[in-house]
């Protein structure tokens, strides 16, 4: 019996097992951390019959070889045991490699992108589903992969959410339609060189049948045609800043369509239809519907779908309106350029929540944002320090160092009565690390202070 070994515990982690088990292989599940959860999982998958090693260090030993590693989404691909593995020759492949192999003869849409990826995911999965298709969201989103896979009845069409860490170990992921949302500088802890990261997401691209490309963002925009000549391309700021000769547009409050350079345009739905605020949700309007369009989905079933889409949970998530100020959940914003679309696309000025663990990038834009936009400023977590010492550099005094999210919601009412800021926001610039397991649970605790102070 020919034996895998999957690493980490996950959500994905626990369907690759579950998926190889299924195949006939003998499977060991292993995670360097222990806990109760994980305890209890460990005693849960022993009676499917696969093996769980917590709290042990990676290591492979001669004679005891696997013939397959699957590694999850959120372990880093050159940990020492498995670059050995590799030069060892043992196969290493992440966890949407897997799934692809069990689900490469449906089409996928791919997304990927520093940001955007999310919201454009979630509004490309509704417009198939109103569409009367069944085309589940899953990678960062929704489902893991595998989970997809482990499916009894096969879906219609693949919606991936696709990370870089995700393309690095996919071998032979090959989308029908991929989409390029957004690309600045992140993850550089890990991808080293941004020239780097930039080959990895152009992989995924590269391999797919159809590109969509946000020609609005800048680095994508001077790569341009001459890299990718036959890709479509979108713009929110009409037809004549199209890249290339086809795409998606907004002109005149309509989404247009030129599908073929000389074909006639063809207006879609009107772009006031999608309920979110800021002007990147109109770029993520417009890679979505090319995505629907490509998959030869009608204008009717797009134009429902976006009519009645909700957003994403965490990501200028409105919670409440409490005497007039709106509290708004950014959590998702975990790096600068996240963080200042935030700040661009609420109402100012707006009291800022923000810090956390502080991620390498460039903060000039941000605070350019945060002199122009905030009445005050409350800094939480482990980069309160730094980020005070920056925001002093620029001549910024109205911030306040509060620690936790207990202390800043409520310091914010204040603060927003004082100065009639119309907003309160939380987009952190930072990973939630420090404090939280992930941003999710961050913007879970943000949203249950909030509400308190309605009742």
């Amino acid at each position: 019996m020919s034996k895998a070994h999957v690493v980490g515990l996950g959500k994905s982690g626990v369907a690759a097992a579950r998926l190889l088990k299924r195949d006939g292989w003998e499977v060991v599940l292993s995670d360097r951390n222990s806990s109760e959860t994980l305890l209890q999982q460990q005693q849960e998958l022993a009676q499917e019959q696969i093996t769980v090693e917590l709290g042990s260090s990676l290591e492979f030993v001669e004679g005891n070889f696997p013939d397959l590693i699957v590694v999850s989404p959120g372990v880093p691909w050159d940990i020492p045991a498995l670059v050995k593995a590799r030069e060892l020759g043992i196969e290493t492949i992440g966890e949407m490699e897997l799934a692809w192999r069990h689900l490469k003869q449906l089409p996928w849409v791919a997304i990927t992108g520093t940001n955007g990826k999310t919201t454009t995911t979630a509004l490309i999965a509704a417009i198939f589903q109103a569409a009367g298709l069944d085309a589940p969201a899953c990678g960062n989103i929704g489902y893991a992969a595998c989970e997809v896979a482990l499916a009894e009845k096969a879906p219609d069409w693949v919606i991936g959410e696709i990370s870089s860490y995700q393309i690095e170990s996919s071998s032979t992921l090959a989308p029908r339609i991929s989409i390029w949302t957004t690309f600045t500088p992140d993850h550089l802890a890990r991808h080293k060189t941004l020239e780097n990261y930039y080959d990895i997401k152009a992989k995924l691209l590269r391999q797919s049948q159809l590109q969509v490309f946000n020609g609005d963002d800048a680095y994508l925009n001077k790569i341009g045609t001459s890299q990718w000549a036959d890709a479509y391309w979108t713009s929110v700021k009409g037809k004549a800043h199209l890249l290339g000769d086809k795409g998606f547009y907004i002109e005149d409050g309509w989404v247009v369509e030129q599908l073929q350079p000389n074909s006639p345009p063809q207006k879609i739905i009107e772009a006031s239809a999608l309920r979110m605020v800021g002007a990147h949700n109109l770029q993520n309007l417009l890679m979505a519907v090319a995505a629907a369009r490509l998959a030869n989905i009608p204008p009717d079933a797009i134009d429902k779908a976006v009519r009645e889409f909700p957003g994403v949970p965490h990501r200028l998530e409105h919670i409440c309106t409490w005497e007039g100020i709106d509290f708004i959940n950014d959590s998702k914003a975990t790096n600068y350029d996240a963080a200042e679309v935030g700040l661009a696309s609420v109402k100012s000025p707006a009291v800022l929540i923000a810090g956390g663990e502080a991620k390498p990038g460039d903060d000039t834009g941000w605070m350019a944002k945060i002199q122009t936009q905030t009445a005050a400023v409350l800094l939480i977590g482990a980069a309160a320090p730094a980020f005070a010492q920056r925001l002093q550099e620029i001549g910024y005094t109205n911030y306040e160092i509060v620690e936790t999210m207990d202390k800043a919601v409520v310091r914010s009412q204040e603060l927003a009565k004082q100065h009639h800021a119309p907003v309160v926001l939380l987009s952190p610039a930072c990973a939630s690390f420090d404090q939280y397991p992930n941003f999710e649970a961050r913007g879970d605790h943000f949203r249950q202070l909030c509400l308190q102070l309605l009742k």
